[in-house]
């Protein structure tokens, strides 16, 4: 099972970045940054699993970005 949450966190990330780099998502956008923030919490789950420091480390601080990026994004709407 966690390894089936990992690969759900790698296709997250990756289909973020197509549809952002193909111009269907905006990075202004919630979608983007919820799927990222997804991906990185799918991500920490198997690196914790697997003890897996550096990756637990990066995926912890690209979900903070995630998170404080919708934070913003939902500020700016109010």
């Amino acid at each position: 099972m966690i390894e089936i949450i990992g690969w759900a966190g790698v296709v997250a990330y990756v289909v973020a970045y197509g549809l952002l780099s193909l111009g269907k998502m905006k990075p202004d956008r919630v979608n983007y940054h919820a799927l990222n923030a997804f991906g990185g919490i799918c991500l920490v789950v198997l690196s914790y699993h697997k003890a897996d420091t550096p990756n637990l480390f990066v995926n912890i601080i690209w979900v903070v970005i995630a998170t404080l990026s919708i934070l913003r994004i939902l500020k700016i709407k109010r």
